[in-house]
């Protein structure tokens, strides 16, 4: 039976610690809660007893932040809303999480976020410390919800907000992808033509001493250059990528990228239609929660990674902060679209700003369905095209060449 060294606290508040032992962690928590504990470390021994380096390395690994991806924050914030729904308190749902969980990594957030509560932490304040995927948009939303006594409510609300942004950016992803491998492929087929077919047919064709059309002479010109400068060609092409990476890595670089991106035919619209979703309904979220209007413009501009929309998005901030209204200050700084503002100033005027952003990120969502078909319906055809077109252009040379050789061995026959 495995061993546990634990720290816990007794009914005085006095720090403890020793040894038991139980079948599982989870065996080992209810043990000592049932001896009046509260345990605040349990630690496996996974060496010799009395073992000090295997002890402080364990206790090391237990105190490195713990990183989640997307989907486990979201399969994190949902359960845990399940949980205070049922009727259990946050410690009894921490619990039940911590034990029952499969994933580690979101064992290890119960049980730190349990670890930081019982010593008189806020739920907001304890997520922090347990992992840097909480972002602050999130933790305010929780300490909004931790004080107006609706946690799980706006547990809720948080899952259904990230499990749409992770949809965007799936629909965006998987736009790109069809588009990629017709490029891919377009790249391979051309390297076979200009390594292995064409070189086979130029030895052929110029055996029989005849003169080559025009189109033949440059294809097999642009195959020798290809074949003796293609290390030069691989070296541009490297050192121009090294170079702009390393340009939109400074501060001016980046800015200019991010914006050119907007700017971009059939991904520009893409990547802005994106954004406008994502904003109103972490807006819409925000508000409807409780945050107020200038602290949900300051979080929403973290939610963002394109510098170009963050200083659109400050520039906003600083407007309302100095009373302007949101439709007027997005109006002012353009680029936003006239839907945007429009039904921003229309819950405004009504005063249901959030339920107003809510339903425009559902439009805009929409809209991105569609701009994302578009893409695909341009871009695939255009590779298949290009493809063709190159394709034609060297089956043509070759078979006019064979042609003209034909016809000459025939004259001289």
């Amino acid at each position: 039976m495995p061993a546990f060294t634990y720290t816990a606290l007794n009914p005085t508040g006095q720090q403890t610690s020793g040894k038991l032992q139980a079948g599982s962690r989870a065996e080992a928590f209810r043990r000592l809660e049932s001896q009046a504990l509260t345990p605040v470390r349990v630690l496996e021994e996974t060496a010799a007893p009395g073992s000090a380096k295997a002890l402080a390395a364990q206790v090391a690994a237990d105190a490195q932040p713990v990183t989640l991806k997307r989907s486990q924050i979201i399969h994190f914030t949902e359960e845990l809303a399940d949980l205070l729904d049922g009727g259990l308190m946050i410690d009894q749902a921490l619990r039940v999480m911590e034990e029952r969980q499969e994933s580690v990594a979101i064992r290890k957030i119960a049980g730190t976020l349990r670890a930081e509560l019982r010593e008189g932490s806020t739920v907001s304040k304890a997520l922090k410390k347990a992992s840097p995927s909480f972002d602050d948009l999130y933790i305010n939303l929780t300490s909004a919800g931790e004080v107006s006594g609706s946690l799980p409510d706006v547990l809720r609300r948080l899952a259904a907000n990230l499990t749409v942004i992770q949809e965007l950016q799936s629909k965006v992803t998987s736009a790109m992808i069809y588009p990629a491998m017709l490029v891919i492929a377009c790249i391979g087929l051309l390297i076979v033509f200009m390594t292995v077919l064409v070189p086979q047919l130029t030895s052929l064709l110029e055996g029989s001493g005849k003169k080559l059309p025009m189109a033949t002479q440059l294809l097999m010109d642009f195959t020798r250059f290809f074949q003796s400068y293609w290390w030069a060609m691989l070296a541009f092409l490297i050192a121009f990528s090294l170079s702009f990476k390393s340009y939109i890595a400074t501060a001016a670089g980046r800015l200019w990228w991010h914006q050119t991106r907007l700017k971009l035919p059939l991904f520009g619209p893409v990547i802005a239609t994106r954004f406008y979703a994502q904003f109103a309904s972490s807006m819409g979220n925000l508000i409807t929660n409780g945050i107020p209007l200038l602290n949900g413009l300051k979080l929403s501009c973290r939610a963002t990674d394109n510098i170009f929309l963050q200083g659109l998005l400050n520039r906003v901030v600083g407007m309302v902060g100095e009373g302007a209204s949101l439709s007027n200050a997005l109006k002012k700084v353009g680029h936003f679209p006239s839907l945007l503002v429009d039904m921003i100033a229309v819950g405004e005027t009504t005063g249901t700003l959030g339920r107003s952003l809510e339903k425009t990120a559902l439009r805009y969502d929409k809209e991105l369905d569609k701009r994302i078909k578009t893409l695909i319906t341009f871009i695939s055809p255009a590779i298949m095209i290009f493809m063709a077109v190159i394709v034609g252009t060297v089956a043509y040379s070759i078979v006019t060449a064979i042609l003209e050789t034909s016809q000459g061995i025939r004259a001289q026959g």
